[in-house]
């Protein structure tokens, strides 16, 4: 009985594969080249969603403070009011990178520096992510910030430190915009 319904299934796929019955018309050459132009057509979708992605994190990464608080991940103390200024991001080449001016102020220092960054993705949603950069003067930087709308979330570490890191990123117009060191 098995070899009988096999024999059915293989010469009822031969005869809409091969050129006979009520398929002849189509051919595996037709099949294939409609799969092409499927995954053209696929692919193509995919690039304009990428672009829409990045033309979205662009913009909300242009001219903004990232305003919120960092806590140490050594210690139960409330979490410490924390700002960062980023003027740009740039996308670099094929690959995940991505170029952040950003003022970095703590302490002594208030500098703008461009910093490499690598961007991933969750679904639509960017995640920063800084893998043991080091940046001349201030250390050696790792950290991962989700970017969710007009807020940022993530976790960092400056050499032995670290911590999380958390609040909204805020639009500077023109009239709040200050003047910012370029660094050298």
């Amino acid at each position: 009985m098995r070899s009988i319904l096999l024999r059915i299934l293989g010469t009822a796929l031969l005869m809409i594969l091969g050129g006979g019955g009520l398929f002849s018309a189509t051919s595996p050459l037709v099949f294939a080249q409609e799969a092409g132009a499927s995954a053209r057509e696929a692919q193509a979708d995919a690039d304009d969603d990428e672009k829409a992605r990045f033309a979205a994190f662009t913009r909300a990464l242009t001219n903004v403070k990232l305003a919120g608080r960092f806590t140490f991940s050594a210690d139960d103390k409330e979490p410490i009011r924390d700002e960062y200024t980023i003027s740009s991001v740039v996308k670099v080449g094929a690959a995940d990178l991505w170029i952040v001016s950003a003022r970095i102020r703590y302490g002594t220092v208030d500098l703008t520096v461009p910093v490499p960054v690598e961007v991933k993705w969750a679904g639509k949603t960017p995640v920063i992510t800084l893998d043991d950069v080091t940046i001349p003067g201030l250390g050696t930087f790792s950290s991962r910030v989700v970017i969710d709308g007009s807020l940022y979330a993530g976790t960092w570490q400056h050499d032995a430190v670290g911590g999380h890191m958390f609040g909204k990123i805020v639009p500077i117009t023109e009239e709040h915009r200050e003047q910012v060191p370029v660094a050298k």
